[in-house]
């Protein structure tokens, strides 16, 4: 059965999990009833970060449009552009025993694409989640929703993968951004034009 966790909350993955490598990460939402006129689109994104907290290089930002990491232990499993129906809207998948020794925490990050010209955010997101499950067996291991605790913003980091004494853990982060993607890059240590 699950773990679930409430915002903040850190549970060991690797060492309650002994054996386990391989993990899909799953990111889902639904959103609110809205006349805006303009389609909901979100976006997972993932950010491999140094002890430091920032990506060594542009090959660390993993998105839809740059799928997977320079060695492939981290790898986004495609854009889906409406977020319809049930289950994961997006996935990724973690090696974890073939993540570079440099990367120290995989974050997890959810936004909504050109949020400011739709006017769009995450007060007209609702179930927003995150889960880990094993990817042998399918198993959801862990599993962190977002609560409704967000109006303004247009990003999210949604949870972190980390290494801790050569085990993995996660922590359900929930943090907003209100400048979404470009405030999420800016602090992992991205130039953004």
């Amino acid at each position: 059965m699950a773990i679930s966790l409430s915002k903040g909350q850190k549970v060991d993955l690797t060492k309650t999990n002994p054996g386990l490598t391989k993990v899909v990460v799953g990111v889902g939402w639904d959103t609110n009833k809205y006349d805006g006129g303009k389609d909901f689109d979100l976006d997972a994104s993932v950010f491999c970060a140094n002890a430091s907290g920032k990506v060594s290089s542009e090959s660390d930002f993993i998105f839809y449009n740059n799928p997977k990491n320079a060695n492939g232990s981290v790898v986004h499993h495609g854009d889906n552009r409406t977020g319809a129906g049930d289950g994961d809207d997006e996935q990724v998948s973690v090696d974890l025993s073939a993540i570079p020794a440099e990367t120290e925490k995989i974050a997890f990050c959810i936004t909504i694409h050109e949020a400011d010209t739709r006017s769009q955010n995450f007060g007209q997101v609702s179930n927003a989640y995150v889960r880990i499950l094993n990817e042998s067996t399918g198993a959801e291991l862990i599993r962190y929703d977002l609560g409704e605790d967000f109006s303004i913003e247009t990003g999210v980091v949604i949870g972190e993968l980390y290494r801790n004494n050569g085990e993995w853990k996660f922590s359900a982060i929930g943090s907003g951004y209100k400048d979404g993607l470009a405030g999420l890059a800016r602090d992992y240590g991205l130039q953004t034009n």
